[in-house]
């Protein structure tokens, strides 16, 4: 089946997604390694990412770890500059694919207050044809029901969908449906394989 609609993850796929990076320029890499050792804060993240409040989580994990207080509200307090940067080519690749006239989706596990924070900070993630975000959707990647949701509320068919995703897992459980899948490690090799499936030319995807 030809694609119909391609599918955009957006940490580490169109901005990059480094929190342990931030807290190593904060604190240095073997603090870091305590803090995450001691106090789970992707955990925390993925209850954000299913649409719990954002602040109040962050804040009662910090309320919890008095020893880590001021570092586990970084968080909340300093999440853009864990959010960051955005990934160029991605951005033109997606805006590329709108002009010829392909939909644009974002399936992404994101919080309810971080992606209207993130949208203030990076356009592109306003530009979606349609959005499919955890938060909202209280469900999470790789559960199969928010890829089953995706297809029922866009209307196309798994084999109609070509999906990007820096996660195995998440790419495994789109696979399993019947989606077209891009394990993205670069934008350009994201790129080649739009040009490949003859979405884009060479010098748009540029």
């Amino acid at each position: 089946m030809p694609i119909q609609a391609v599918v955009f993850d957006i940490g580490n796929v169109l901005v990059e997604w480094h929190p342990e990076r931030f807290y190593d320029a904060q604190i240095g890499p073997d603090r870091r390694r305590a803090l995450f050792a001691e106090v789970d804060m992707h955990g925390m993240n993925l209850n954000v990412d299913r649409g719990f409040d954002w602040r109040s989580s962050v804040y009662e994990l910090a309320e919890q770890h008095p020893k880590w207080q001021e570092e586990i509200r970084w968080w909340h307090d300093s999440w853009l500059q864990m959010a960051t940067p955005e990934i160029p080519q991605s951005t033109r690749l997606l805006r590329a694919l709108r002009a010829n006239g392909i939909p644009v989706f974002a399936l992404s596990n994101f919080g309810i207050g971080t992606f209207e924070l993130a949208c203030t900070a990076y356009p592109v993630l306003t530009e979606f044809d349609r959005q499919y975000v955890s938060g909202y959707m209280q469900v999470i990647k790789p559960d199969a029901e928010i890829y089953v949701r995706l297809e029922a509320d866009s209307g196309v068919q798994p084999a109609g969908l070509l999906f990007a995703d820096d996660r195995p897992e998440n790419i495994d459980a789109a696979a399993a449906r019947g989606w077209q899948t891009h394990l993205f490690t670069s934008p350009e090799g994201w790129a080649e394989r739009l040009v490949s499936e003859g979405l884009l030319t060479k010098e748009q995807a540029t």
